[in-house]
């Protein structure tokens, strides 16, 4: 997978398909909802599997059924092509 920064017209342009997320304090940032607790901690497992094949590991937080996620790519002190990667398979996951 490339992996490279982002400038800020494609960060732009990618947060336009990607519904619910933001852009603070230089990170994507969405929180997202499930039924249950179960759920949750499924999608995060999911997710999780995906993030380590890519070595791309995702900042996030769960309570009950919330998780709320921050992506950034840490060691480029940037976003990268790794953080939309990562997005875009959290949206599908997620079934959004």
């Amino acid at each position: 997978m490339e992996r490279r920064k982002l400038d800020a017209n494609e960060v732009g342009e990618a947060l336009k398909a990607l519904p619910g997320w933001a852009l603070e304090e230089g990170k994507l940032k969405k929180e997202f909802k499930f039924g249950s607790f179960a759920e949750a901690i499924g999608w995060m497992v999911a997710a999780s599997i995906y993030a380590d094949q890519i070595d791309h590991h995702p900042e996030w937080f769960n309570v009950y059924n919330r998780v709320r996620v921050a992506l950034v790519t840490h060691d480029m002190g940037a976003l990268s092509t790794l953080d939309l990667a990562l997005a875009r398979r959290m949206q599908a996951l997620a079934g959004e």
